[in-house]
């Protein structure tokens, strides 16, 4: 019911109330009729009894049974009388007429002074008494058959049996109930014909509307519907008409506003919102065409990749409004640089692409030089400043050799980077053989192997001793937490064959947070808490790029409060070329975190070119002195006269030195004279897996006893920790 239409509802609520009203009278009129007909049968067989009986009162007394018979035959021409018996007090048949169908009708003699009725299936048995002499009438008869029965006085003589058929009644309750029936199935074809009438001037129009708003929805908004009804139907026609009207025109707007909105979607997704160029996606798929083109025809085209080499200074000293104005001005130049059949795009940030089609790698190198020129030539002016911005340009040739539009790109990637790591300013032609792109494409290959061994938790932590040549006040266990990496195979692969690659694909943040939330987090089971009270000092080593994070400072202290690990434990090491080349950064996050207590070692002192400057203006706590000068400094004497002026100028500014590697006795003995302060190196200790030392720390519980060899020499250095609490 829950899907019909309409028509069937009206017709159901029509015809289900009318159908069970004439139901339940039919049964009714059938019921009460055969009643009746079963009253009826009833009222004749009591009286025949009530007047066969006293009419044979003589001929039971006298014992005539010719006069019995003739009472008992003249009983049988009664209607559905089948058979009469008189019979004496002692159940002797005095006379009998007619077949009995069914068993004597047994009546008690004490108690049996009325009238008897049996039902026997087929007829209907009644028993009456027959008395003697006079009977006075009782008003108030107790039998329910006899409602105002004679109650006799006198002597019971015999009893009269007689049995009435059943079948003419059955038959008149045969045609009572098809009486019945047809009467009602007349008044339901009635009712039903009626209701179909009424379903027809209802449903019909509905049904026209429910189909067009059907329409409606199926999105045919020139529908309409007839408007023939009356009253509240013709409403509604009217008002689907309307509606259906509105529709269409808001339709018709609206698909212009779609078309328009489209249009600008289209072009949105095609080109660079800042500078009108395509975009990277735009570009790209114009450069797989140019690929099939190549395999397909033999053309020949030309990729130049473009990115500038000074636009970060713009960005940093002006603000992003004026790179973006830089952009927009640069824009404008190179277009007018190229061909209307060339496709210059903005691929990203100050990254640019020039599809030259049909264009030999000869001329490409003309129109990329060309460029290249017009850039250097280019001079912006911002609020008084004035700015030269060079570019660096790597030139692919795109032939029918060329693989994927994936391998063009990264060889394009490739060249450009050569060209910025050959000096910049440059174009730098793709050529096979090229041994730069061959370091570069291998460095971009370990990009992909660092970034899964982030994501799978390749990387293990490892420790090296840093040991003091004296004994200093406060002063623990001292040691440097290195980094090495897993290979799929499980294989160790030490920093610097991963690093390099690191540092320059901009990886270094995410390695960097990784060594130190994980080494904060094993903290306490490797250092536990000293009840001596002595100071242990864990270093970190941080990259450039980390330095330069603007999210990085606050990761650490994020760090920091999250595993409740010492400031004043924590040393972080950041080399001297880092610190230099970033020296605001690296000043300002220096500063932040020795406020709080932690200290900072300046890893490869030495090496830089103005080393002595800048360390007068650097809040760091220890130098480390360049492990170039330390390890010949017994057969060098002007890497000798590095080492000492180093820790001199070190201990005058009071800092603490650390000589890096250290190999052997007598470069340790020299050191010990110079007056370093700690020294480092594979003669110290080799590095080791940061979980034996964990490990130690849990067999040791409380005293920890390292045995260490130095040089061929087995000294113990016993710390005393006592557990995390």
């Amino acid at each position: 019911m829950k899907n019909w239409g309409i028509k069937k509802r009206v017709l159901f609520l029509a015809l289900m109330p009318a159908s069970v009203i004439a139901l339940l009278l039919a049964l009714h009129f059938i019921s009460s009729g055969i009643q009746s007909l079963e009253d009826s049968l009833r009222e004749r067989g009591l009286a025949i009894a009530r007047q066969l009986a006293p009419a044979s009162e003589y001929g039971v007394f006298s014992g005539n049974r010719e006069i019995l018979r003739l009472l008992a035959d003249s009983a049988m021409k009664e209607a559905d009388v089948t058979a009469v018996t008189i019979a004496n007090i002692d159940g002797a048949i005095l006379a009998a007429s007619g077949k009995s169908k069914g068993p004597p009708v047994l009546s008690d003699h004490k108690a049996g002074l009325y009238i008897a009725i049996a039902d026997q299936g087929e007829v209907l048995g009644f028993s009456a008494p027959v008395f003697q002499s006079q009977t006075e009438m009782d008003d108030f008869g107790p039998d329910a058959a006899m409602p105002r029965a004679a109650v006799p006085k006198g002597k019971i003589l015999g009893r009269v049996n007689l049995e009435l058929s059943r079948e003419s009644t059955q038959k008149h309750k045969t045609l009572l109930i098809i009486n019945s029936l047809l009467i009602s199935l007349l008044g339901l074809a009635a009712s039903a014909f009626l209701a179909l009438r009424m379903s027809r001037d209802v449903t019909v129009p509905v049904k026209r509307l429910a189909e067009a708003v059907d329409e409606l929805g199926r999105g045919r908004l020139d529908v309409r519907v007839e408007e023939c009804s009356g009253g509240e139907l013709h409403t509604l026609e009217r008002g689907v008409n309307a509606m259906a009207a509105a529709l269409q025109a808001a339709q018709e707007r609206m698909q212009e506003r779609i078309d328009e909105a489209t249009e600008r979607l289209s072009y949105q997704a095609t080109h660079d919102a800042l500078t009108g160029l395509v975009n990277r996606r735009e570009f790209e798929r114009r450069l797989e065409k140019a690929l099939a083109a190549a395999r397909e025809d033999g053309r020949v085209h030309a990729l130049c990749y473009l990115d500038l080499d000074q636009f970060k200074i713009v960005n940093d000293t002006c603000g992003h409004v004026a790179g973006d104005e830089l952009l927009r001005q640069l824009t404008v130049l190179l277009q007018s640089k190229v061909r209307d059949a060339d496709l210059l795009a903005r691929l990203g940030g100050d990254e640019f692409g020039v599809l030259l089609e049909n264009c030999p790698l000869e001329q490409a190198q003309i129109v990329a030089d060309l460029l290249r020129q017009t850039v250097k030539d280019f001079h912006f002016v911002w609020q008084n400043k004035s700015f030269v911005i060079g570019v660096s340009i790597g030139l692919v040739p795109i032939t029918q050799d060329c693989e994927s539009l994936a391998s063009v790109l990264s060889c394009a990637d490739s060249a450009c980077y050569a060209a910025k790591d050959l000096g910049r300013n440059r174009v730098h032609v793709y050529r096979i053989e090229d041994s730069e792109l061959a370091q570069r494409q291998g460095e971009m290959n370990w990009v992909s192997r660092i970034t899964h061994a982030i994501e799978e938790n390749r990387f293990r932590l490892y420790y090296q001793t840093i040991m003091p040549l004296s004994d200093a006040d406060n002063e623990g266990a001292h040691f440097e937490i290195l980094l090495r990496m897993l290979s799929d195979q499980g294989e160790l692969i030490p920093p610097m064959a991963f690093i390099p690659a690191a540092e320059r694909y901009d990886l270094m943040p995410s390695i960097d947070r990784w060594v130190v939330s994980t080494a904060f987090g094993l903290y306490w089971k490797f250092l536990p808490k000293d009840s001596l009270g002595r100071r242990h000092t864990c270093t970190v080593n941080l990259s450039g790029p980390s330095l330069c994070d603007d999210h990085f400072l606050e990761f650490i202290k994020r760090q920091f409060a999250l595993y409740h690990v010492p400031h004043d434990h924590i040393c972080f090491e950041i080399t001297e070329t880092a610190a230099i080349s970033n020296l605001s950064r690296a000043m300002e996050f220096i500063g932040e975190l020795r406020a709080q207590g932690c200290r900072f070692s300046l890893d490869d002192f030495g090496s830089g070119l103005s080393s002595f400057t800048y360390l007068k203006n650097m809040p760091v706590d220890y130098l480390k002195i360049d492990g170039s000068f330390v390890r010949d400094m017994v057969d060098d004497p002007m890497d000798a006269a590095m080492v000492a002026a180093i820790n001199q100028v070190g201990h005058v500014m009071g800092l603490k030195t650390i000589a890096e590697f250290v190999e052997t006795d007598a470069v340790l003995e020299k050191l010990r004279e110079m007056g370093v302060d700690f020294v480092q190196g594979f003669g110290i200790e080799c590095p080791k897996p940061l979980d034996d030392l964990i490990a130690a720390q849990q067999e040791a519980n409380v005293l920890y006893v390292r045995p260490m060899v130095l040089f061929g020499h087995e000294q113990t250095v016993t710390d005393i920790y006592q557990p995390a609490s």
